[in-house]
């Protein structure tokens, strides 16, 4: 009887044992950890991106050297401050050589080089003089103060990475513009997409591993002078950790350079009469350049498909097509200097230089000149960045 008695409950345990293993078998995997870099994409928000780009515009055209500049950097700064982000300024003086023929006029910089060939219908391009041509009387009247030479400021603020604090993304848009309308787009659209990075980088929650620096640049419509500034003040400090010992790097080696130039607008090439499109083009992308002349080509053009591979899996709407031809905009004096790309709505040499964007410097760059489908664009292209620099910074998210 205990024999038969202990043979029972072997034969139990060994069912039991048998059942538990072939119900662990055929269980399901329990649920993948949820990506932080889709989470971090995800608090980006169509109508935040349109408030900030409306809340530059209150500023008009934001031309350097006038009192409306000075009050957009102001209100930039406390944006940044609001979101977390410590900011700080770097402090240049503009006063360029006179023009040949008098007057003072943009310096040769030679950012046009490598802009590609024109090709297709075009309309001619310029920056618009006449205050005239703006039929907004309050708008007119905002932007009438003239330039003037003189001391200049730009602000940036800056996320440190918790265990590689000494090395940095530098993350840019130009806030300055000019034109006689309220530069909605050039660079309005940049400057928000990059306060918005700046607003979710610097939540409690998220940490990174390396260093993010949110650069809103000034001066760049006269030759990227606050770029220029910027590394002739800081370039020599990189990778010094200051005070000894501190853990503190006032400015980190530089990883890469990405700059933001007019992220909105792309309807396709002038009709033949010269006429646009009314709306977005249904195969509108996000342009990202890298300057194939460049000393830093091969690593540029490693960040640009980095960014391309970010826009494939996170952006929701509008792919990206990476070019050689990056010009005219504030990557351009970092470019021989560590990896620099630039995202736009088209190419900036090839195709905005054709009148793709006839905005472009013009008095109807104002915010009410754009709908829905064209901030989406903007929006893509803060998705294609967020989420590439979200994971060449290692970010997460905690407590």
């Amino acid at each position: 009887m205990v024999l038969r008695s202990r043979i029972l409950t072997l034969t139990i345990c060994l069912f039991l044992d048998g059942g538990a293993t072939a119900i662990a078998q055929t269980a399901p995997a329990p649920p993948a950890a949820p990506d932080p870099v889709s989470m971090l994409v995800g608090r980006l928000d169509l109508e935040k991106y349109k408030a900030t780009v409306k809340g530059l515009t209150q500023f008009g055209d934001r031309r350097q050297g006038t009192d409306r500049n000075r009050a957009a950097v102001d209100w930039i700064e406390a944006q940044l401050k609001s979101y977390g982000c410590p900011t700080e300024r770097v402090k240049y003086v503009y006063d360029p050589p006179p023009a040949a023929g008098g007057g003072r006029g943009r310096p040769n910089t030679g950012l046009a080089v490598g802009g590609g060939r024109p090709r297709g219908d075009k309309i001619p391009t310029g920056v618009n003089t006449d205050p005239m041509k703006q039929p907004d009387e309050k708008l007119r009247a905002l932007n009438t103060q003239p330039t003037t030479n003189g001391p200049r400021e730009m602000v940036f603020c800056t996320k440190v990475g918790t265990s590689h604090p000494d090395e940095m993304y530098i993350v840019g848009g130009h806030m300055d513009g000019h034109g006689w309308g309220e530069a909605a787009n050039d660079d309005g659209s940049g400057t928000a997409l990059v306060m918005e990075l700046a607003r979710i980088f610097s939540a409690p929650d998220v940490k990174t591993e390396r260093t993010i620096r949110f650069a809103l640049w000034n001066n760049e419509e006269t030759g990227s002078q606050a770029a220029r500034a910027y590394i002739e003040q800081r370039q020599a400090l990189q990778g010094k950790e200051n005070p000894p010992g501190s853990g503190k790097y006032p400015e980190p080696k530089w990883l890469g350079m990405i700059q933001h130039d007019m992220m909105m607008f792309d309807h396709g090439m002038p009709l033949p009469d010269g006429t646009m499109r009314k709306e977005q083009r249904a195969e509108a992308d996000v342009n990202i350049e890298f300057q194939a002349t460049s000393k830093t080509a091969a690593e540029s053009q490693k960040l640009a498909w980095i960014l391309e591979a970010a826009n494939e899996k996170y952006a929701t709407d509008y792919p990206a097509a990476v070019g050689p031809h990056m010009t005219n905009t504030d990557s351009g004096p970092f470019m021989d200097i560590v990896a620099s790309v630039s995202l736009r709505e088209n190419e900036r040499g090839v195709q905005i230089g054709n009148g793709w964007d006839p905005q472009w410097h013009q008095p109807t760059d104002v915010f009410a000149t754009y709908n829905d489908k064209d901030f989406r664009l903007g929006l893509n292209a803060a998705q294609t960045t967020l989420g590439a620099v979200a994971g060449l910074t290692g970010a997460t998210l905690g407590k």
